[in-house]
């Protein structure tokens, strides 16, 4: 196994190790996306991503399907990402796998794959947690060059991670040191967009259906209460709750409001779930004297985010870093990029590794 790197030879801001060409096979199963990509020196060479349909009915993911879907698609998904690479499996260097968070059914399909692969191949292997590939999205050298040194953020900087299951304002100080600095005390902003959606009527996924119908309407046309939550941390829970109450109050006077007033109402929803998202970060920012912002998770896709993102690091000098869309959602892009740091700072793993659904930071 290539082992034999040394924590103290490791320059982070070089693209290899002594002109070393580094093959990451990456592999992400976290929910309901069976995903591989194959990175070399941490350029990404293929990213691929089986979707799982089967959950649009039920109007959400149900971990025993999305289990059975993972194992399926991962042999399949594997092969397409290596292909596209032109890269064999003898080839690669190393396996790195999604080891927590995530659905624990799901986690085990690719953990377990991971394993198989780096025992029959006599390969390192490499866990990832989750949240940290979404902030270190933001490495992948084809982010769009908005600033900073290439396009990539320089360290320290601030990462907003927003998804279904997760809001976190994330300091990262190096590619593998990286803190919490605040967090959601209950519902995620994802989880906020996707249970106001199904208020709506709305199917499931609900949130870029109201990102879609925002664009036509005025999001100054209703105004939902914004939470008083101290120091950098989130709640959205009580917002989903008004917005319930503020349904069922305008749609008993009038059985076509939602029809007659969809576009205003996504809009101003979108809104107020933005401004709360964007008023922490940016507290955060002044707080820690940082310049460098970056968002990151399924939720920084919404066009909103990312506009009103955007206009507030313009506004205060800052440099603003937002990942293509393709690595916004679940994939194994961003689970290659940790992985390929993970190597440079000699982290690995041993088979001993188990899934789990929670991880710490």
């Amino acid at each position: 196994m290539n082992n034999e790197i040394k924590k103290e030879q490791i320059d982070l801001s070089s693209p290899s190790l002594s002109g070393q060409q580094i093959i990451i096979l990456a592999i992400e199963s976290s929910c309901d996306d069976t995903a591989a990509a194959v990175c070399l020196n941490g350029k990404i060479l293929s990213n691929f991503i089986a979707n799982q349909k089967v959950h649009e009915k039920y109007g959400g993911v149900v971990p025993e399907l999305a289990s059975r879907a993972h194992m399926q698609n991962i042999v399949p998904v594997v092969d397409v990402a290596l292909q596209q690479a032109g890269i064999t499996l003898n080839e690669i260097d190393a396996i790195a796998f999604t080891q927590a968070p995530g659905l624990i059914g799901s986690l085990l399909v690719g953990s377990g794959f991971a394993k198989s692969l780096s025992l029959s191949l006599n390969k390192p292997l490499i866990a990832v947690h989750h949240m940290q590939a979404h902030v270190l999205a933001n490495l992948i050298p084809n982010t769009p060059p908005n600033g900073g040194d290439g396009g990539k953020p320089l360290f320290p900087f601030l990462c907003l991670t927003v998804s279904g299951g997760h809001t976190q304002i994330v300091l990262a100080e190096s590619p593998t040191k990286m803190k919490v600095i605040g967090e959601t005390l209950d519902d995620a902003a994802g989880e906020a967009f996707d249970k106001s959606a199904k208020l709506l009527g709305l199917p499931y996924p609900g949130g870029p259906l109201i990102d879609k119908y925002a664009q036509e309407g005025n999001p100054k046309r209703f105004s939902f209460a914004e939470p008083q939550i101290d120091a950098l941390d989130f709640s959205f829970s009580g917002l989903k709750t008004s917005i319930l109450y503020f349904l069922q109050k305008e749609t008993k006077a009038d059985p076509q409001f939602i029809q007659n007033n969809l576009a205003d109402i996504c809009a101003s929803l979108q809104f107020r779930i933005v401004s709360i998202l964007l008023k922490k970060l940016k507290k955060a920012a002044l707080q820690n004297g940082i310049k460098h912002l970056c968002i990151a998770g399924g939720v920084s896709a919404n066009s909103e985010l990312r506009a009103s993102f955007q206009k507030m690091c313009d506004e205060n000098d800052w440099k603003a870093f937002i990942p293509p869309f393709e690595f916004c959602t679940d994939n194994a892009a961003m689970i290659a990029i940790t992985g390929y740091y993970k190597y440079l700072a000699n982290d690995f793993t041993d088979l001993s590794v188990s899934a789990s659904a929670r991880a710490g930071w």
